[in-house]
């Protein structure tokens, strides 16, 4: 039996056919394809609801404004897709008054859109004959040819892969083969434990029959970067800005931010020198992309509500208790949150106050809750730099990264910044 038809035969018996955006309406297509690209399909499908609920036509999603979207978008992650899908609206409701297009060259044109988006927007919509191969797909041809991969570029190893998807792809009910394969690689044809015993490729797939141990593509090792978050509370209100310079949560509302190198052994270091500290927050790692991230976070208590000013910036208070609709990042979320669950507490204990002389201000002020960057200059400023002081810097720290449009995911412009904090808090006055 062809390699098509035994995917069919699955797909009619197994196939899943029930999920929200199997309606043949290309505008919700488009979106849940937006939403799949790197995201299981149980993670999208509460988001997807909410989405079309909210944004119902073309026209209501480009005459939106980018922050709601990203309200609805918060802890999807990827967050350059909800950009992606607003320009795309708005060019679609402009230039193509509001209509999808149909041809496949247009469609790739769109904001966010390659080769695979395009063909699984068509395909699922008006069952045009464009083959799919995202992640799960691949993994399936890699692993049915047993497909070598050592030696070869991404773009390499997608030629060869395009080129087997397309010879099996079925002129007849290709869109029920692209979701039986996408179904098939994200159910059975697993990343890890495939379950072959119930593959309808079984019988002839290669990595089946021999046990051939395929190759995984090599990517990128992650980028390990420590991320300090400045919590500064006022009357239960907690500052948050919007930095278009931070390219991960590009227009999301976050607290002011300090990078620092970092390292697992670091890392563990840290974890056991605050176990002597009170710390509100533990430590916690949040992967983004191709970035781990080892979060830290410290609270300022203000009297002041005019802190931090930059014209540059949108900045607000964000009070824990009634909430905003704004895009707000899935480890931000879960801080505000637990800072929620222990706000509403009777029983709270207060905190032991820590007063320092402040080296920078000159007077006695409450000190830093943990030192945490290691070494000299972390028992320095743990010692010498009080809250407020601190405050003062992170304004001057916002300030030279947007002047010098500095990259805070790169070693150098971190070791700049390092440079120019501890010259800033120590240079006599």
């Amino acid at each position: 039996m062809l390699f098509s038809q035994k995917i069919l035969n699955w797909y009619h018996i197994h196939g899943r056919k029930n999920l929200p955006w199997q309606k043949k309406n290309i505008y919700f297509i488009w979106i849940s394809e937006i939403m799949l690209q790197r995201t299981q399909v149980q993670t999208v499908i509460p988001y997807f609801k909410k989405f079309k609920k909210r944004f119902p036509t073309l026209k209501s999603l480009a005459q939106a404004n980018i922050n709601e979207i990203l309200y609805l978008w918060s802890g999807l992650g990827y967050y350059q897709r909800a950009h992606n899908i607003h320009k795309t609206a708005i060019i679609i409701q402009n230039i193509y008054n509001g209509i999808f297009p149909k041809n496949i060259n247009e469609i790739k044109k769109l904001p966010g859109i390659g080769q695979s988006t395009a063909g699984a927007i068509l395909s699922f919509a008006y069952n045009f004959v464009y083959a799919i191969l995202d992640s799960n797909v691949k993994r399936i041809l890699i692993r049915f040819h047993a497909v070598c991969t050592n030696n070869q570029t991404k773009n390499q190893l997608d030629k060869i892969l395009w080129k087997l998807i397309n010879q099996y792809l079925p002129i007849h009910h290709s869109n029920k083969f692209n979701q039986a394969m996408m179904d098939i690689g994200s159910l059975i044809c697993t990343n890890h434990n495939p379950r072959c015993i119930i593959c309808p490729l079984n019988n002839t797939c290669n990595f089946c029959i021999n046990k051939t141990i395929i190759n995984k593509i090599k990517y990128k090792k992650k980028n390990t970067i420590g991320l300090l978050f400045s919590i500064i509370n006022y009357k239960n209100m907690y500052f948050l800005k919007q930095q278009k310079q931070i390219s991960i949560w590009k227009s999301l509302f976050y607290f002011p931010i300090t990078f620092f190198s970092i390292s697992k052994k670091k890392h563990e270091s840290f974890k056991k020198k605050m176990n002597n500290f009170n710390i509100v927050i533990n430590p916690f790692i949040h992967y983004v992309s191709n970035i781990k991230l080892y979060i830290y976070s410290h609270t300022i208590t203000t009297q002041k509500k005019n802190i931090l000013k930059d014209i540059n910036q949108k900045k607000i208070w964000y009070d824990i208790f009634i909430g905003k609709k704004i895009g707000i990042p899935t480890p931000v979320h879960k801080i505000l949150n637990l800072i929620h669950k222990q706000l509403i507490k009777k029983n709270m204990k207060k905190t032991n106050i820590r007063i320092i002389f402040c080296s920078f201000l000159k007077k006695k002020a409450e000190g830093l809750d943990y030192p945490f960057f290691t070494g000299k200059t972390g028992k320095k400023i743990y010692q010498e730099i009080s809250k407020e002081a601190w405050c003062y810097w992170l304004q001057k720290q916002t300030k030279i990264i947007n002047e010098k449009k500095l990259n805070m995911f790169i070693e150098k412009d971190r070791t700049y910044i390092k440079i120019k904090m501890k010259k800033f808090l120590f240079t006599k006055k």
